[in-house]
């Protein structure tokens, strides 16, 4: 093998002009194609194997119930029942008109079927109650319904005064009306939005939590080539919200969430701060080969070489694996900290046999004899590592897995080549420093005089991190990953924290409803459950009496609430004309010490004092917004037929009956669902009872199931190859296991400090132990290597050199991860630093204590460096 190297090259060298431009030219044809064919499929449904039975599951719920898939949920928050029920309705209506970007469009808690029959599902006594309320505001209705306008309330108002007055109606039983009137008139003279709820009004009934919120479910049209593919939908909405001021100005609030919209405010998270610290990277990485090398042209030769490997890397990705996934787009980052590791192996040797040689030609004859070996060795264990995640079911790492492979593969050679002909061209020269550390020798006696008690240590640490293992976390919940600020993850976190509300709910199709029934009994009988949905949950319970009720109430109202005639919109004196009378009307009952009384009348005096076209428009906004609507609303909702499963309406039965005829479950979690052991145990019961469940729930724990179980197996399918390999390579078992050690070591180390720090694994620092490993088996084999060739003083040679400033330059990338605005991003650079941490201490420690003294320059077939 030494032999092949130092041919390959002194080859290299000696035709450095042509090979370099061949290479070269050979790297820009490749970055033309890349630039061309790259795309970026960002749908990470495609990054876990289709062929696992739970995804099987989840492809059968989307291809039952399409509808569903990729949807953007609106969530809209108003301080009124009113507000948020008419924003969600023209919202509905404003995105339908745009069929280009949304497929369609619906209110899963709104639309007719819900104004026609809401009342249904009151309990009877409420309903009672509602249609003894609209029966004795008849009079206040009827004028209403004539003249839904501002002059039909100030109308209304001076009705209900003048009743006062004659002692029709005690004025205490309006306190609640004048003082709610009052609010949003003073609101209005003072130029605020506190529009009045005329729903709350007419039922005297407080606003639930849940009335305030409304939902808007919006299917986009997506293109997952496209680097955000919600981004012009999410716009969209925004664009509307801020035209109608649902932005929180007016008392309304419009938020984002769902699957597309996490993925696109997580891209935005990622690229804030994106730009200075991939500057600081770059600018720390140059700064750290400056340090290293002391040569402009030898860190321009090795950054030549990383840049024409990363060409090259790239252009195989995009043309065998197609697109690339958000994990597989992890390449780069990974073939930059560990190709460079390469270079400045063969830089740091060549420096310091420039130094004793007379020439470039025997300097790089050395360094091909002396780091040529280690290297080659490293690099196909290195790829060996890589490649080991191709036959496993987490498709992203997959891919990954084989494009940094054969980037390794790639590295390897073009350092091997390509690099030697660039120092050859540049004249790179030595130093005098170069061959190791001048204050190494003593950390090399201390070591090897301390053996025993390194070992000791080594031990107890193994010992310690084996105990702390069973610790060992894996957040499998990928919100945690994600910016808590960002408007989708605060939002999905604030629906979350209500179980009728979480979206973290688990779906279960059943053949016939029957059989939905008897299994909704079942899962509700259940402690983890709070509720489950069902086509059925939309038939009202106890019917007979409450049509009744409402029958009775039609009879009474229909005539005054369907007027002959309706007044036209009214002028601004017209509307100043009866404001002016109300306004004496109730300031003779506040006179006679009505304290609400006397409020609204001094609010109506000032919206008065102000200019008339001025106060009526806010007054209007104020008192009078959504009035025709509520009139509407009342009119439908006396107008109710009786419920069955069979008269639902289509946009109801398609959300709960698929279309191969089963019938959808939605079971919901009791408990706060942001909680991981919540979920856990929710997941764990339903299953017990229904295992073909699928859902939210259960997808992120089997996608974590399924990720620990890919890296586990590449891991044992890695040490294994790279075990056969060392084998084949160093045929000696001591050996082999000097290099695997402190490897295996620097990984319980960084597990038991993530189980000590509370960093738990997840989705995206998990990616740190392939990292670990390929760095990892580069370092030990460069001193194990070495050490059979007689390298007495490991820590002062040109070997420890090069690690240290490796384990520098890709310790400032992963640092730079670790300042990311993403937790996910700054999680894994905050694991992959400890590792690399981890990795040197074992490395320049614990490796030549395992070593101990040198067995000689003779021994083995190495000649000595």
């Amino acid at each position: 093998m030494i032999r092949v190297i130092a041919r390959i090259v002194d080859l290299s060298r000696r035709h450095a002009v042509p090979l370099v431009a061949g290479i070269g030219l050979l790297a820009a044809f490749a970055a033309l194609y890349f630039v061309r064919h790259v795309a970026i499929d960002t749908d990470t449904d495609k990054l876990i194997s289709a062929d696992l039975p739970w995804r099987k599951r989840e492809a059968e719920l989307s291809r039952n119930f399409p509808q569903n898939n990729d949807l953007l949920a609106v969530v809209i928050d108003g301080e009124t029942p009113d507000q948020a029920g008419d924003a969600a309705a023209e919202l509905t209506g404003l995105l339908r008109s745009r069929p280009e970007i949304f497929r369609e469009v619906r209110q899963p808690d709104g639309g007719m079927f819900f104004r026609t029959h809401g009342l249904l599902f009151l309990p009877s006594d409420e309903v009672q109650t509602f249609a003894d309320d609209m029966i004795g505001a008849q009079p206040l209705l009827g004028t209403l319904s004539a003249d839904p306008s501002l002059r039909g309330v100030f109308e209304t108002i001076d009705l209900l005064g003048q009743g006062v007055l004659r002692g029709d109606v005690a004025a205490e039983k309006l306190h609640p009306v004048f003082t709610a009137l009052a609010v949003s008139t003073e609101a209005a003279v003072a130029g605020k939005a506190k529009p009045l709820s005329w729903q709350t009004l007419l039922t005297g009934r407080k606003a639930s939590a849940r009335e305030l919120r409304r939902f808007v479910l919006a299917q986009p049209v997506l293109n997952y080539g496209d680097v955000e593919p919600a981004r012009k939908v999410i716009d969209a909405i925004h664009e509307i919200a801020r035209a109608k001021h649902w932005d929180g100005t007016r008392c309304i609030r419009m938020r984002v969430t769902g699957e597309a919209a996490l993925g696109s405010d997580q891209l935005s998270t990622l690229s804030e701060g994106a730009g200075w610290t991939s500057a600081l990277s770059l600018g720390l990485l140059g700064f750290w080969l400056v340090v290293a090398f002391r040569s402009l042209r030898t860190v321009l030769a090795i950054l030549g070489t990383l840049v024409v490997g990363l060409i090259f890397c790239a252009t195989f990705a995009v043309r065998v694996l197609g697109p690339l996934n958000p994990i597989s787009l992890a390449f780069a980052p990974l073939f930059i900290g560990i190709a460079i590791d390469f270079g400045i192996q063969f830089s740091a040797r060549f420096q310091a046999a420039r130094d004793d040689s007379p020439g470039v030609s025997e300097a790089l004859r050395a360094t091909a004899g002396g780091v040529g070996r280690p290297l080659v060795i490293a690099g196909l264990a290195t790829a060996v590592g890589f490649l080991a995640f191709v036959p496993t079911d987490y498709v992203g790492v997959s891919s990954l897995g084989l494009i940094a492979g054969v980037g390794m593969l790639i590295a390897t050679l073009l350092n091997l080549t390509f690099l030697p002909a660039l120092l050859s061209l540049v004249d790179a020269p030595g130093r005098k420093d170069a061959a190791g550390f001048a204050w190494a020798p003593p950390l090399d006696r201390w070591v090897i005089s301390r053996r025993r008690q390194i070992i000791g240590a080594t031990l107890v640490l193994v010992v310690a991190s084996l105990a702390a293992l069973p610790w060992l976390r894996f957040d499998f919940n990928p919100i945690h990953l994600q910016n808590a600020r960002s408007e989708s993850v605060a939002t999905l976190l604030d629906l979350m924290a209500d179980p009728q509300t979480t979206p973290y709910t688990i779906d279960v199709l059943v053949p016939t409803l029957e059989a939905a029934d008897k299994l909704s009994s079942r899962l509700e009988a259940l402690l983890e459950v709070s509720q489950v949905l069902s086509v059925a949950s939309f038939v009202p319970e106890d019917q007979p009496p409450k049509l009744a009720i409402l029958d009775d109430a039609r009879a009474l109202l229909a005539p005054t609430l369907s007027p002959a005639i309706v007044k036209p919109p009214p002028s601004v004196s017209e509307v100043v004309r009866v404001e002016s009378r109300c306004a004496s009307t109730i300031d003779a009952i506040g006179r006679k010490g009505d304290l609400p009384a006397r409020r609204l009348a001094a609010a109506l005096r000032a919206a008065l004092e102000r200019p008339a076209d001025e106060q009526v428009k806010a007054l209007e906004a104020n008192l009078a917004a959504g009035l025709t609507r509520r009139m509407e609303d009342l009119r439908l909702a006396l107008d109710v037929s009786a419920v069955s499963v069979t008269s639902l309406p289509p946009e109801i039965t398609r959300d709960w009956i698929g279309r191969d005829g089963r019938y959808r479950l939605e079971v919901y979690p009791r408990g706060d669902a942001r909680d991981n052991d919540v979920l856990r145990r929710f997941t764990t019961a339903v299953q017990r009872i229904a295992p073909d469940a699928t859902g939210m729930p259960i997808s992120i724990q089997e996608s974590a199931r399924t990720v620990s179980r890919a890296f586990a197996k590449a891991a044992f399918i890695a040490l294994f190859a790279i075990t056969v390999l060392l084998a084949a390579v160093l045929r000696r078992v001591r050996d082999m296991g000097l290099v695997l050690v402190p490897l295996v070591l620097a990984g319980l180390l960084t597990l038991a400090t993530g189980v000590v720090l509370g960093m738990p694994l997840n989705f995206a620092n998990i990616i740190a132990l392939p990292l670990l490993l390929g760095i990892g088996v580069a370092f030990d084999i460069y001193f194990v290597v070495r050490w059979r060739a007689g390298e007495s003083n490991p820590l002062q040679s040109s070997t420890a050199r090069g690690i240290l400033f490796s384990a520098l330059t890709t310790g400032t990338a992963f640092s730079s991860l670790a300042l990311s605005r993403s937790p996910g991003m700054s999680e894994m650079g905050k694991l992959l630093s400890v590792a690399l941490a981890y990795t040197l201490l074992c490395t320049w420690f614990v490796l030549p204590a395992l070593l101990g003294p040198a067995p000689g320059a003779n021994r083995g077939t190495l000649s000595a460096p």
